[in-house]
């Protein structure tokens, strides 16, 4: 009796807590009609800037293949005729395997999830299921460890095991989750915790379940969870090699919210996806994915509390949706080196349009993880507010892959704590906000020039235009390798307001055109062991620095226009190690 007290007690300390978490949206109708009298399109019914599939066809640079639909069968049954509970506290597993079955067997329909609160273990999707949260319904899964069983899958770029996610669906057809409801994965069973994100009295309060490191500064759930940090990890993913091995520290491998594994003509429309183990959503493999509507939410402090990471995928759209999470926010993914290159499946043919975040390390991101390369991604009508970095370009040597015909425009941002536009080939790892653990050294250049193989990452050909920075630590960073430059990045008509400029390294054939620069200090651009650089309609504000600076001995081709300048030989600094033609004023 005792236990089941305790055990109860814990179970409305969750509800209570998750609930506070929950940001329901207003009411919306279920599927509505289609057309034909036995089919319905699943949609949420909330509608916000983009109002129809057409819209984001229009205007785009490459030819995109329209995306195929979701359509259901009429036929839809309840969670509760198996008998769910809506009180918080009861396990509804059952209940939802059981709805979903019936519908699977007559050939699909729509799996209805009342207003409520629904405790459940994982969730398993079949082809051809609408899984409908209703407006009021909140989905709350369990924090049990023992309901996740050990599943192979692909992990930040790699093969591996995790724990099963709270919802998942693999090799399906024709799959949706739509409503305004709410599912929220329990995160906080789960993440690893830092000392350095949390008050005194919320970590006093936290430590009084799991356990800490030697250090005191980071919390675990168990000491299984603790384990798995402290075997040697590639990031988040342990170099081991056996089932059993993955087993002694299960609590460690935290699953994503939603995993959908090589699924085709798929549905993410209305509800709300908060407080995941590690990455929200997480689609791999899939084709013809519309992704709309949803508000993302993640705490801030959140280990890999990535918003979408959209992996191998072919022709998406992303529109109106609201990310507010703890890392990267819309990113887009190819698997991670040997692993990735083997996968051969880059991500192509995506629209993202009209989204907002809020809180995140990137607002749109590409890699790190891009090994089977990116191409053919329009960007349009985002804003950013107080994302780590706005538009983040990521890699680092022994990727491989190529990312390349990438169109951004009308983006505006602001309260940018570090780059609004950052390309780095470099990349290390960690969040380019240094924390109280991490060293600023992580990130430091390497001037070693390497043979170029098929582990050489290259990002070229991305055209941004209409860019709005209203505050950041820096305006642009771009920086390739000194073995494969960063190629063809242009940049128009823009506003960057920053503390610092613009800065190009190991870059080849950049282009800057009608774009003004305020800074705080030095100079609106610096170049550095850049080649075939073209600047024209340049502006500024002027500072005691130069507005110019070029250095390095690799610079080549360096044109600037004579009239953006009223005294040239004086706003430009030429370093000593720079060739007599490197720079030409015309």
């Amino acid at each position: 009796m005792k236990n089941s007290l305790k055990s109860n007690l814990l179970l409305a300390m969750t509800v209570a807590g998750v609930f506070q978490f929950s940001c329901q949206r207003q009411s919306a109708s279920m599927a509505t009609s289609a057309g034909a009298a036995t089919q319905t399109t699943a949609t949420s019914g909330y509608g916000q800037g983009i109002t129809s599939v057409d819209q984001m066809y229009e205007n785009l640079e490459f030819n995109m293949p329209r995306v195929k639909e979701t359509k259901f069968p009429e036929y839809s049954v309840s969670i509760t005729k198996y008998g769910a509970v809506g009180d918080g506290i009861t396990k509804n597993t059952k209940a939802f395997e059981q709805a979903i079955n019936d519908v699977a067997a007559k050939g699909g329909g729509t799996v209805v999830i009342p207003r409520g609160l629904w405790m459940t273990g994982p969730i398993v999707l079949q082809s051809n299921i609408n899984l409908h949260a209703e407006a009021g319904s909140m989905v709350i899964f369990s924090r049990d460890f023992n309901d996740y069983p050990l599943v192979e899958t692909s992990f930040e770029g790699l093969n591996t095991y995790r724990t099963q996610s709270p919802i998942s669906g693999r090799n399906l057809t024709n799959i949706a989750i739509t409503g305004t409801g709410t599912f929220d994965g329990n995160g906080d069973a789960w993440r690893p915790v830092k000392k350095s994100k949390m008050t005194g009295a919320q970590w006093k309060e936290l430590n009084k379940t799991g356990v800490l490191n030697a250090k005191g500064d980071m919390w675990y759930p168990s000491e299984n969870a603790l384990k798995g940090d402290t075997q040697g990890s590639n990031f988040n993913v342990p170099d081991l090699k056996t089932r059993a091995e993955f087993e002694a520290i299960k609590d460690y491998l935290r699953p994503v919210m939603l995993s959908l594994v090589n699924c085709k003509t798929v549905l993410l429309d209305g509800p709300t996806f908060q407080n995941s183990p590690a990455w929200n959503l997480h689609p791999l493999m899939c084709q013809d994915i519309i992704i709309r509507n949803l508000n993302v939410r993640n705490p801030w402090y959140s280990q890999n509390g990535d918003g979408l990471d959209l992996e191998s995928c072919k022709n998406a759209l992303v529109y109106n949706n609201t990310f507010d999470v703890g890392d990267d926010a819309i990113c887009f993914k190819s698997g991670k080196d040997k692993d990735g290159r083997e996968r051969g499946i880059p991500t192509e043919n995506v629209v993202v349009k009209n989204n907002v975040v809020y809180h995140g390390h990137g607002g749109f991101v590409v890699g790190s993880e891009m090994s089977s390369g990116v191409r053919n991604i329009h960007v349009s009508n985002c804003t950013f507010m107080g994302t780590d970095i706005g538009l983040r370009f990521k890699s680092t040597r022994g990727r491989g892959g190529v990312v390349e015909n990438i169109w951004i425009s009308n983006i505006d941002m602001i309260n940018i704590p570090t780059q609004a536009i950052s390309f780095n080939l470099f990349y290390g790892g960690n969040s380019p906000v240094l924390e109280e653990d991490q060293r600023a050294s992580d990130e430091t250049r390497v001037e070693k020039l390497v043979p170029v193989t098929e582990e050489t990452p290259s990002f070229k050909n991305i055209w941004m235009r209409n860019i709005t920075v209203s505050g950041a630590a820096e305006a642009v960073a771009l920086q390739g390798l000194p073995e494969m430059n960063l190629q063809n990045v242009n940049i128009e008509n823009s506003f960057l307001k920053a503390t610092r400029g613009i800065s190009a390294v190991d870059a080849t054939g950049i282009t800057l055109k009608n774009v003004k620069v305020i800074t705080e200090k030095g100079p609106a651009l610096t170049i550095y062991n850049s080649k075939n650089v073209k600047v024209e309609g340049l502006t500024y504000n002027e500072t005691k620095d130069p507005v110019v600076k070029v250095l390095g001995s690799l610079t080549q081709n360096v044109q600037l226009n004579g009239k953006d300048f009223t005294n040239a030989a004086a706003q430009i600094s030429k370093g000593k190690d720079l060739g007599k033609t490197a720079v030409t004023v015309q």
